[in-house]
């Protein structure tokens, strides 16, 4: 739902990607110090079109934090029970609590694009979304969530290129689905639906921050290097923690190690082969 054809740029070297990735991963884990200590409650949405890299950006945020206060949401398609509900409830459970950050691998934005594109949603329902998602995005933040909108845009090239990996791709062959492949063939509808939501959306206190993605390597850097400076989090020393001596081995009578079962050594087998 972005612009169509960008002009092709180089991608950023891969030793320079991996030094800069690390030294911002180390501050990620920083800041979520601060956010654990201060009982901050941090919310990103990762929005854009398919294939535009966010899952990839989303690993590499959460890849070294403490996923017991650091979690990625990822909804399936809403249930039966769901479809009755209020259009935000079942995204409220998921929402932050203190000392927690939380990434939506897409979030209630499904309604302003796949839903109204595909027409999995009504106009009046859409309608009723966008006169909606001010208010309560403005209830979350006066409450003191620190809501973080992240909209990933990738050219029709990119994203071609990207489709035709993973359909060579067993390991990524799930990610092909009937609507992402609609997104190829419904680009523009998806580019209006997009340009609507954001000038429904684009409030002063939650605006929409767009990440070029046809380069994942320069799109994950951006957006950890700007996700960093939208939490006022401090520099603190870790707890001092002292690693004990171990004590002598006493003499105990253990199971005979031929009598537990072991997986068997793949490894092993591999490295004689070599």
């Amino acid at each position: 739902m972005s612009g169509s054809k960008k002009s092709k740029k180089k991608r950023l070297d891969k030793a320079v990607y991996e030094a800069e990735l690390a030294r911002l991963q180390v501050e990620l884990v920083t800041m979520q110090r601060w956010i654990s200590s201060n009982g901050a409650r941090v919310l990103v949405l990762f929005e854009g079109r398919d294939a535009a890299g966010k899952g990839g950006a989303i690993k590499r945020i959460i890849q070294y934090l403490n996923p017991r206060s650091a979690r990625v949401v990822a909804l399936p398609t809403p249930s039966e029970r769901e479809r009755g509900q209020w259009y935000f409830q079942r995204y409220i459970e998921h929402l932050p609590t203190a000392g927690e950050i939380v990434l939506m691998d897409r979030s209630w934005y499904n309604r302003a694009g796949v839903e109204r594109v595909m027409g999995y949603c009504t106009e009046e329902e859409y309608d009723r979304f966008v006169a909606q998602t001010p208010t309560f995005e403005r209830l979350l933040v006066e409450d003191g969530i620190i809501l973080i909108k992240y909209w990933f845009s990738v050219s029709d090239t990119e994203q071609q290129k990207r489709f035709k990996s993973r359909l060579k791709d067993p390991m990524r062959r799930w990610k092909l689905s009937e609507t992402d492949l609609a997104s190829i063939t419904k680009w523009e509808d998806y580019s209006q639906a997009k340009d609507s939501m954001f000038e429904a959306t684009d409030a002063p206190g939650a605006p929409w921050w767009t990440v070029e993605s046809d380069d994942k390597r320069s799109a994950r850097l951006n957006v950890i290097a700007h996700l960093l400076s939208q939490v006022p989090y401090e520099a603190s020393e870790p707890p001092t923690v002292t690693i004990p001596d171990r004590p002598e081995a006493t003499e105990t009578d253990r199971p005979d190690k031929d009598e537990q079962r072991f997986v068997p050594n793949l490894a092993k087998a591999l490295g004689a082969q070599s």
